[in-house]
């Protein structure tokens, strides 16, 4: 009976990670001394996605700022603010003047650094039957190994994307660097999903690491 159980279990909970979010945090830096820092009020998020990509572009700005809204912040999109274009042929010390004279404070920059196609090999399925039966009887042994042996598996190709995050203070004049992270997702379902699980990683990250705080 015990081996039942966890020959159902053990599918349950392949299912159960398979659904689970698509994006995920797989490194991330903070600056060592946050305590010094002052308050965080009104952030801008930056999107530099290739323009190919604007929908994801869209959907990750729009996602992280309903996140930071929820934790308390003034979070806003560059492409709502400024429009696709945003800081294109631009100077750095116009960029800041522009930043600032919406009494922006802070800046979260996201970045499509890679979109790949990768290629697996998806083993032949496997019919479950219960210990007893697959043991206990000639035909319940032959039929399951039978299935495990000779059904042929197949080849998928998935879409690998890898993010980095990266957050920058605007007012001193260093434009310091608080915190850092990569991430990936792998054949989201869709951007809008994609953004969902971004937005809930990276925010996550950043309060485990104090770089931001529920208001």
């Amino acid at each position: 009976m015990k081996k039942t159980i966890i020959y159902l279990i053990i599918p349950c909970l392949l299912l159960l990670a398979a659904c689970s979010s698509s994006h995920r945090v797989t490194s991330s830096w903070k600056a060592q001394d946050l305590s010094g820092v002052p308050a965080i009020n009104k952030v801008l998020v930056l999107g530099v996605i290739n323009e190919k990509d604007r929908r994801i572009r869209e959907n990750m700005e729009a996602q992280l700022v309903q996140d930071l809204t929820a934790k308390g912040y003034s979070a806003i999109g560059s492409m709502s603010e400024f429009g696709p274009t945003s800081f294109q042929k631009m100077t750095e010390e116009n960029a800041l003047k522009r930043l600032k004279s919406s009494n922006f404070d802070a800046v979260i920059i996201i970045t499509l650094l890679d979109k790949s196609k990768e290629r697996s090999f998806v083993p032949g399925s496997v019919r479950y039957q219960p210990y007893a039966v697959r043991y206990n009887r000639f035909w319940g042994y032959y039929s399951t190994y039978y299935d495990r042996i000779y059904t042929p598996g197949y080849y998928t190709t998935d879409t690998k994307f890898l993010f980095e995050t990266s957050m920058y203070r605007l007012e001193n004049k260093d434009n310091d660097l608080l915190y850092s992270a990569q991430s990936e997702a792998f054949d989201p379902g869709s951007a809008e999903e994609m953004a969902s699980s971004y937005g809930k990683s990276i925010v996550n990250d950043m309060e485990k690491n104090g770089v931001i705080i529920k208001k």
